[in-house]
């Protein structure tokens, strides 16, 4: 029965890597999931571009005096 034991430690090892596998991975539907990102990536964007703005704004100003 040494055998069998073997066989259960190995699907317990086995078990426990496949689910540190799917750990990473994103769960859910792949169209709402790209868009949520493309969401957060525009969002993003869009706050670097207010940055980079402000700081035009700024060198201009520090320009004319």
């Amino acid at each position: 029965m040494a055998r069998g034991n073997q066989r259960e430690l190995a699907r317990a090892k086995n078990l426990k890597k496949q689910q540190e596998a799917q750990k990473g991975q994103k769960q859910g539907d792949k169209a709402k999931r790209m868009e949520s990102d493309a969401d957060k990536m525009r969002a993003k964007q869009a706050a670097a571009n207010a940055k980079k703005e402000a700081e035009l704004l700024e060198k201009i100003k520090a320009g004319k005096k």
